[in-house]
């Protein structure tokens, strides 16, 4: 599997089991946000804080 289009079916049964997900949320979700939320908490850690714009998107689109 080369692509994340090859490996849909994985992801999206990764998700669901680990994450919780249901099909409506992974299909919503990038696959940036798959890989982080799967991701060790420290591994993002180390990484720079969200910018506020970054967090008012994720609220509008948690809470909308």
């Amino acid at each position: 599997m080369s692509t994340f289009g090859d490996a849909i079916a994985l992801w999206c049964s990764l998700a669901s089991r680990v994450l919780g997900w249901r099909p409506g949320e992974f299909w919503q979700a990038t696959p940036t946000e798959l890989a982080a939320a799967l991701r060790e908490p420290e591994a993002l850690a180390s990484g720079a804080p969200p910018s506020a714009d970054v967090i008012a998107q994720m609220m509008e689109r948690d809470n909308g």
